[in-house]
């Protein structure tokens, strides 16, 4: 039965509550912890029970970090590290372009300048060069290094590897791995096929900062102390959530322990990047992956690749100021050029049908640092797994994102072996490909059918999960707050919705170009405030600005919005249904 009755809201989706053992649960874990019911709500869903409370609510670090040598390799890998840094020799860092890749280089930047070191940092072009390390670019770091370690990419990388002749190479990455490694040193990654996937959750700079946690520990037993490694959680946490990497285990602990670090503004780097995004409240997660990671990311999307591992690794705040300044004008720039690309990349694939196993657009031009956004916005625009391709002489180099159950990464390595692409590789969630554009439809096909044998083709139209219900006058800074504690929130650990009922619309009006401030409440009783960003891109914002003196239901997520020093709760709307 479809949640307040709502079968298809203004946006098309029915409305899915809790099933009865979760708020059979949910009611349990209330009485028994006395927390306010919302919150046993969040905790029943995620299947903490009462006697677990208390710990998820304060998740520690030393509770829930791993043992590093569960995974191989690692002993090997900070022995030739700390060997390195002992003998003092030179040290090359070999990043992908993205924040996790960014981020896992500065921690190893960070951790070498606190031993009075340093480390050639090298970050491909997306354009000239591509994904991960390439035979010209490993031989010239060979030739004047001792040990290149690369971070967030290498596990598939045997050609480049081989190319790097006289140097050692340690692999630190978390993508999917292929049946053979490469001929490294030491391959470090929780996605190898010999490992047993617990740890499958980590992203690279996770694996990075437990290379780093056994590198202390191999320099207490030789009396050593090393640079301190707590300080150092606002990358990984930043990292976690720019990857969309599960928040699960150790990841909760990671982002909330790095929230704690960032709001102490000790880095330059990120206080820059808060400050030119106009971040005027304490860290959340929804900061880092919707303020502070796209800038980060714009560096390698669409200018100079290795900007903003640089800015992340700066201890100089002038220069931070003007690298966040450059990332804030790169990205206002990358949404300029997304725009057009979505617009283009939905038009084509609705023409092929939103219904496919897999939704896929390609056309000439499209920038390559562009493309994986544009995928995921049609992956929620079809609730499809999808790919999109960029064209230039007759290369395609796309990407790819997919849905929760559906694998990507997978099919994609498989395609190679295959022949139909170039080059591919990724993990469950996301995926990138080159491919000969002569082969662009057969691959495409291929691809769809092996997603269609995981069921793809037959995940309906996406529902819209409530939690409950609540009142304006329940949804306060406490509850709030409350709620916080429970995450942090983001991908494999999506944050609570709330529905409010029958509610009457006082006040809605459009902000910026697309956006929508409401204010609700129910008649004599307490009123909040709303926003719907993008409402004016769908039905949504110009049903409620017309209301008319209807009544409806409203879901969204509730947050904090501070203005002029004074804090109240909004909730940031979703979705609307006439009651």
């Amino acid at each position: 039965m479809a949640f307040l009755g709502v079968e298809a809201s203004l946006t098309g989706r029915r409305w899915v509550g809790q099933s009865v053992e979760v708020d059979r649960a949910a009611e349990a874990l209330a009485q028994q912890t006395d927390l306010p019911r919302p919150v046993a709500q969040v905790l029943a869903r995620r299947g903490v029970d009462a006697q677990d409370a208390e710990a998820f609510l304060a998740p520690s670090l030393r509770d829930l970090l791993p043992d590093p040598r569960s995974l191989r390799d690692m002993e090997k890998a900070a022995a030739r590290f700390l060997q390195a840094v002992k003998n003092r020799q030179k040290i090359a860092i070999f990043a992908d372009y993205d924040v996790d890749g960014g981020s896992s280089a500065a921690l190893l930047l960070i951790w070498l300048r606190g031993l009075g070191q340093h480390a050639t940092l090298y970050i491909p072009d997306r354009i000239d060069e591509g994904y991960g390390p390439n035979d010209e670019a490993m031989a010239a770091l060979a030739r004047d290094h001792d040990l290149i370690i690369c971070v967030d990419c290498g596990t598939l990388s045997h050609g480049p590897i081989a190319a790097a002749k006289g140097a050692d190479v340690v692999v630190l990455d978390h993508h999917l791995g292929g049946e053979t490694l490469p001929d490294a040193l030491a391959v470090v990654n929780p996605n190898r096929q010999d490992e047993d996937g617990v740890l499958g959750h980590l992203c690279a700079a996770g694996v990075v900062f437990l290379m780093l946690v056994e590198a202390g520990r191999q320099m207490r037993v030789d009396g050593a102390q090393s640079p301190d490694l707590m300080s150092l959680l606002d990358l990984v946490g930043l990292a976690t959530v720019a990857d969309v990497a599960p928040l699960i285990g150790v990841n909760r602990a990671f982002v909330r322990q790095g929230l704690r670090v960032m709001t102490r503004r000790d880095r330059p780097g990120l206080v820059a990047l808060a400050d030119v995004s106009r971040m005027d409240t304490a860290p959340t997660s929804y900061h880092l992956g919707f303020l502070l990671g796209p800038r980060v990311n714009a560096g390698g999307r669409i200018g100079q690749a290795d900007l903003g591992a640089r800015l992340l690794a700066c201890d100089n705040p002038h220069e931070a100021a003007a690298m966040a300044e450059r990332l804030d004008a790169l990205n206002t720039e990358r949404r300029d050029i997304e725009a057009a690309v979505r617009a283009a990349a939905l038009t084509q694939a609705e023409e092929r049908g939103l219904d496919a196993p897999l939704v896929w657009a390609a056309g000439d031009g499209w920038h390559p640092g562009v493309v994986g956004i544009v995928a995921s916005r049609l992956k929620d625009t079809a609730n499809r797994p999808a790919i999109v391709i960029g064209l230039e002489n007759g290369i395609g180099k796309g990407s790819g994102r997919s849905m929760t159950g559906i694998d990507l990464g997978a099919p994609i390595q498989r395609m190679v072996t295959e022949g139909l692409l170039l080059k591919g590789g990724g993990h469950k969630m996301a995926a990138g490909l080159t491919v000969a554009e002569d082969k662009l439809e057969a691959a495409m096909a291929r691809l769809s059918e092996l997603l269609a044998k995981q069921g793809a083709d037959e995940i309906g139209p996406a529902d819209l999960r409530v939690e409950g219900a609540l009142m304006p006058g329940a949804a306060t800074i406490e509850l709030v707050e409350m709620l916080e504690q429970a995450g942090p929130y983001g991908a494999g650990a999506p944050g609570p919705r709330f529905a409010f009922a029958d509610m009457q619309i006082f006040f809605a009006k459009r902000v910026g170009e697309s956006h929508l401030k409401v204010t609700f409440g129910d008649v004599g009783g307490a009123r909040m405030d709303a926003i719907s960003f993008g409402a004016y891109d769908g039905p949504l914002g110009p049903a409620l600005e017309n209301h008319g003196g209807a009544r409806f239901h409203l879901a969204g997520r509730l947050d904090i919005n501070s203005f002029r020093g004074k804090q109240t709760v909004q909730l940031r709307l979703e979705d609307a249904a006439r009651s």
